[in-house]
């Protein structure tokens, strides 16, 4: 599961880095501890190449209740082109989910321990999502909301968890934002863990569990806490 994030880089050099075209929605400012069904910076499958911010937890099209993205944060890489909350949007509408790390934590110690994941360079990092534009059928409100589809861990992850997001690079990336239609046998095997992504991991604070929490602190490393206390 993919269930917080951090984007501290500016929309700007995310549009730089992933060569976008231009800037058409943006967070208002870092996010340290971002959560779902907050809006997290995105880049759609309409050709246009274009920096978005979608509200992170996916509203299939035929959803009566918008209540239902809370629980489609993330979609399993392995049925996503079977079920039916994502396989329209696996077909049609796939999306880069842009982060500078993420968290998870770690189930066999009492309390639970939240790690931070993130590039060791500190670029952002593209995950594979899917989008979907919801319309309120009450109130005629319009959703632009997304997923972050996981996989299984790579050599760094699974001490830790036993999911984590599919992380594109580059070449896949392009694949991934084809705006035409794709099959299964095309997209599935972009699903895997990134075994050779330059990554590193280490623990925070437990602050982070709370997304009231949105502060610096969320991104430090523990024993750097430890050290300045000193």
């Amino acid at each position: 599961m993919c269930g917080r994030a951090t984007i501290q880089t500016p929309a700007e050099a995310l549009a730089r880095e992933f060569s976008l075209i231009g800037v058409r929605g943006a967070l208002e400012r870092p996010r340290y501890n971002l959560a779902p069904t907050q809006l997290i910076p995105v880049v759609v499958n309409d050709g246009a190449r274009m920096l978005d911010a979608f509200r992170w937890g996916l509203i299939p099209s035929w959803a009566k209740d918008a209540s239902i993205g809370n629980k489609l944060i993330n979609a399993r890489g392995e049925t996503v082109a079977e079920k039916p909350s994502f396989r329209a949007a696996f077909k049609r509408r796939r999306c880069l989910v842009l982060v500078d790390g993420w968290f998870e934590w770690k189930q066999s110690t009492k309390p639970k321990t939240p790690y931070l994941f993130r590039r060791k360079d500190g670029k952002p990092m593209a995950f594979a999502g899917l989008w979907e534009e919801w319309h309120a059928p009450d109130t005629g409100e319009v959703l632009d909301t997304c997923t972050i589809i996981t996989t299984g861990p790579n050599r760094l992850m699974a001490p830790i968890h036993d999911r984590m997001p599919v992380i594109l690079p580059p070449e896949a990336q392009e694949v991934w934002l084809r705006p035409e239609p794709q099959e299964a046998a095309v997209l599935q095997p972009l699903l895997v863990p990134w075994e050779d992504a330059p990554l590193e991991a280490f623990e925070v604070d437990r602050l982070v569990g709370s997304p009231r929490n949105d502060v610096p602190a969320c991104v430090e490393p523990v024993l750097q806490q430890a050290s300045m206390l000193d």
